[in-house]
């Protein structure tokens, strides 16, 4: 076996034989070490149009084109590939087939594949650079292929979904992501948080589908809430306790610690103790330091309408651990009571608001959801995210997501 002909056989460029070799080691000036290979077409092999892969056997002319392959050698590799038109009776003039190159493609099949295969575990600029490529290149090699092997999601057992926004870009610009929590499986991704952003997935599911949702988990977002009634006759909107605590956290904590603040100015001492306690009020109580509970309770001691605030947080959580439904109606009546003669201005405007949409919270009892699945995949959506240092390509973003959650399957 000559050396050109053991070239092809580890090459596997199927239809195709070695002509030329030559390597160009780099001298040290940044450049990096190639291989370049010159293909041509074995004449033995049979001809076949690209386009409807039948074979011919008129040549219309020649023409070479420049391919990347995967590394070999210690070198980046490239081809030279001598390629005919050909003339077909059914399609006209059009290239020839090549079992291992995509019709217009500049790399080869295999290239493509390893390179896609790596983009879901490295940043896009870190694969072009191992390979030789363009960051556009790999981006476009990366998205052919998500949408070539993603496939549509079956939503024919669908029963449960979650909800959530996530930020896609500043400005208060959000997404929406819908799932099954059962089997964390990313069912549709869009840009938006409005009714109408979310309807076409709703479209999508078919009246049998939307009659089949069971419960719906979200935050207490009033357009999501609005069309899951709207769509789904049958479904529970069941709200997550996250949620509901970062709710109060922000207009109950972080409205009474101010207000606290401001109302000591003559006292500036207990003033800055008071500003500097929102995280100290806001983590949770198990994940605090020895120091900081002695300052925690110190702060409480010292000041009693933080103190009742901060009180009936960690009560209003208990609310999520009743399995009966007539139970936590109960316990929310007596905190709502308790909120309500507190003569905290932003407490009882916010018991007040979530009296109203308290089936919410109770629909727990019944269907024990949350978004914790959801706050996990918003999380590695961030990772995802910065690995391409922001998308402007909404279709390659959104498919990078569904590709990094398919579901578990039982």
């Amino acid at each position: 076996m000559n050396a050109k002909h053991y070239i092809a056989q580890l090459g596997g460029w199927q239809g195709f034989k070695v002509g030329t070799v030559s390597r160009f080691d780099s001298k040290g000036d940044g450049m990096r070490d190639e291989v370049w290979i010159e293909l041509y077409p074995d004449s033995e092999c049979p001809m076949t149009c690209s386009k409807c892969v039948e074979k011919v056997s008129a040549v219309h002319e020649w023409t070479e084109r420049w391919i990347r392959d995967l590394p070999a050698w210690g070198a980046d590799t490239r081809l030279l590939v001598h390629l005919r038109r050909v003339k077909c009776p059914r399609c006209g003039t059009a290239i020839e087939k090549v079992a291992w190159l995509s019709r217009y493609a500049r790399v080869t099949d295999r290239l493509a594949h390893s390179a896609a295969i790596l983009c879901r575990d490295m940043p896009i600029r870190q694969v072009a650079d191992h390979y030789g490529l363009s960051w556009d290149t790999v981006k476009r090699i990366h998205k052919d292929y998500l949408r070539k092997h993603i496939a549509e999601p079956d939503l024919s057992e669908v029963s449960m979904l979650g909800m959530d926004e996530f930020a896609i870009q500043k400005g208060h610009r959000y997404a929406t992501v819908i799932l099954e929590p059962s089997t964390r499986r990313v069912l549709w991704v869009c840009r938006g948080r409005g009714r109408e952003d979310i309807r076409p997935f709703f479209e999508r599911l078919g009246e049998d589908g939307r009659k089949r949702i069971q419960a719906v988990v979200m935050d207490m977002w009033e357009p999501y809430e609005q069309e899951v009634r709207a769509q789904c006759p049958n479904a529970k909107v069941v709200y997550d306790l996250f949620h509901v605590k970062s709710k109060y956290g922000r207009e109950v904590i972080d409205r009474v610690r101010v207000d606290e603040a401001n109302r000591l100015k003559e006292d500036m001492s207990k003033r800055e103790v008071v500003k500097g306690s929102k995280w100290l009020l806001l983590r949770n109580r198990d994940n605090l330091k020895t120091t900081d509970r002695i300052r925690l309770k110190e702060l409480l001691d010292a000041n009693k309408h933080i103190a009742m605030a901060y009180i009936l947080k960690d009560d209003l959580a208990r609310l999520w651990d009743f399995v009966y439904e007539g139970a936590a109606r109960r316990f929310w009546n007596e905190w709502y009571s308790r909120a309500m003669h507190s003569r905290i201005e932003p407490l009882k405007k916010f018991a007040n608001a979530l009296n109203q949409r308290i089936h919410g919270v109770l629909a727990h009892c019944h269907y024990p959801l949350n978004t914790s699945v959801i706050e996990g995949i918003n999380n590695k959506i961030k990772v995802i995210k910065r690995m391409a240092y922001g998308f402007r390509d909404d279709e390659y973003f959104f498919l990078r997501i569904r590709d990094a959650f398919p579901g578990i399957r039982g």
